[in-house]
């Protein structure tokens, strides 16, 4: 069974009763049952798809959060061939919460940045949460100056709740390979896509997103600041979490409407991940459309997209 989220309990309930009435079915007693089941499963799959219509900006950030909704892990699997991975920053270390390389998507060559959070408590702690250090972002932009060295598109794939805020990550200079990473995204002469799969937290996601085309998926988050450290900011109670996440337009349908995004990848039924196969689908034929717009284009018709793309949010609303 699915691990549900606080306000998906109404569902939680039906399907539970469900599962009851399928070990009694399956237990040989001679009660016809189906058609109870039947009634259920509908009333259980109407009452998510009311939830899912209404969702709040929390509620969005819950979804986005969920610890199994597919990771940058998951995609690179389903989407890039001969993904050969290529690590460290050649200056300090290998950063794991940054999976970086080079492969095959849909027989364009391409290269692979993707913030990795890790799916059970070992990987979460080896990828470090996702919260990538300076290394990270400089291994980032080896891997960017390598694709445009050779032509590559750069796909990234966009998931962390911010930069690692670490005393080691400080003195190692964070914000200047933030800084760098994102000059880096704007200097590219190939196209590069973004797509944020769950959370795009602050200057950790805008330094890997920062994209000719930037999509997100419909039930992702993409903000400056989390809502909680935005309500501790604003209000000093990180309790008002929630008032944060509405006031900040953080959800993919506010982004839209302000332009600061380009393209929403609907999901499932119940977020991404209640259908794993069907999102990642999904988002390879978003990045097809997307990376096949900037076939012919010279690399400084790219740079001036991108540019103008940028320079043109705000100006307009």
């Amino acid at each position: 069974m699915h691990s549900f989220l606080e306000f998906e309990k109404p569902v939680a309930d039906l399907q539970g009763k469900v599962h009851e009435l399928r070990s009694v079915a399956g237990s040989g007693e001679a009660v016809e049952i189906s058609g109870e089941i039947e009634r259920l499963e509908k009333k259980a799959e109407q009452t998510l798809r009311d939830l899912y219509s209404r969702l709040t900006p929390w509620q969005k950030t819950l979804v986005a959060r969920h610890p199994d909704r597919p990771h940058a892990a998951d995609y690179i699997t389903g989407l890039i061939e001969d993904f050969t991975p290529l690590a460290g920053d050649r200056g300090y270390a290998e950063d794991a919460a940054i999976i970086a390389g080079i492969g095959r998507f849909r027989g364009r060559s391409v290269a692979i940045l993707g913030q990795e959070k890790g799916a059970d408590t070992q990987s979460r702690l080896k990828h470090n949460f996702g919260m990538a250090r300076p290394e990270g972002y400089r291994k980032a932009v080896r891997i960017m100056h390598m694709a445009e060295r050779f032509g590559l598109p750069v796909v990234s794939f966009v998931d962390t709740a911010g930069a690692y805020p670490g005393i080691g990550a400080e003195e190692r200079g964070q914000a200047e390979a933030i800084a760098r990473s994102t000059d880096a995204c704007l200097a590219l002469g190939t196209a590069n896509l973004a797509l944020i799969i769950g959370e795009g937290g602050s200057g950790g996601a805008i330094a890997i997103a920062t994209a000719n085309h930037v999509a997100m998926l419909e039930h992702a988050i993409y903000s400056v600041i989390s809502p909680e450290a935005g309500a501790s900011i604003l209000w000093r109670d990180s309790a008002r979490a929630q008032d944060a996440a509405t006031n900040m337009k953080i959800t993919a349908q506010d982004l839209i409407q302000l332009k600061v995004i380009d393209e929403i990848v609907e999901e499932p039924l119940g977020g991404a991940h209640r259908a794993k196969a069907i999102v990642i689908d999904r988002a390879g034929a978003a990045i097809d459309k997307a990376l096949a717009r900037f076939d012919g284009m010279s690399g400084e018709e790219i740079r001036a997209h991108r540019r103008d793309k940028f320079l043109a949010i705000g100006r307009s609303l």
